[in-house]
């Protein structure tokens, strides 16, 4: 699948190229296939990384069960990471598909992460829940780590069946 979109962006961008040098178009309309043309390269680039599998650099959703989790310790090279795949939550359900989302290192995430893993080791379903961090109002935006969340992780409770 890949090689069908890279064939596809290399047929735009050799369009595009025929297109500037070859039209009478008027400067400005060049120009502006340029940045379109640019835009979209950016746009694709990030669809691709949502295809490909890789994980989403998104929040968590707000309840989820705990399905894998991998940490990246930093080092002198990288900042670390901490990698999870998680099942969401809705209405009491799980989705239809698991999930797998990359978290900035964080120690205390780390060691409740571990902790959790351990549990599912042993058959023990954790699920998971999120909530903003919450901290000084007002320009949010302006403040980097400002969409960070409180992650909790606890047993899932047993099913109740019911009587027959």
């Amino acid at each position: 699948m890949t090689t069908a979109v890279v064939l596809s962006l290399a047929a735009l961008v050799l369009l595009c190229t025929l297109a500037l040098l070859w039209s009478r178009w008027p400067v400005w309309l060049k120009g502006l296939l340029v940045l379109a043309v640019t835009a979209f390269y950016f746009y694709a680039d990030d669809a691709l990384h949502g295809i490909a599998g890789l994980p989403a650099r998104e929040a968590l959703p707000e309840r989820f069960v705990l399905l894998a989790a991998v940490i990246e310790e930093p080092g002198a090279k990288s900042k670390g990471a901490l990698y999870v795949w998680v099942n969401e939550l809705k209405d009491g359900k799980p989705a239809a598909q698991p999930r797998a989302y990359r978290l900035p290192y964080q120690k205390d995430l780390h060691a409740l992460l571990d902790e959790g893993m351990k549990k599912v080791r042993q058959g023990i379903s954790q699920m998971g829940s999120t909530e903003p961090k919450t901290g000084p109002k007002g320009f949010s935006w302006l403040r980097p780590g400002s969409d960070e969340q409180n992650v909790k992780i606890r047993d899932l409770p047993v099913p109740q069946l019911p009587e027959k």
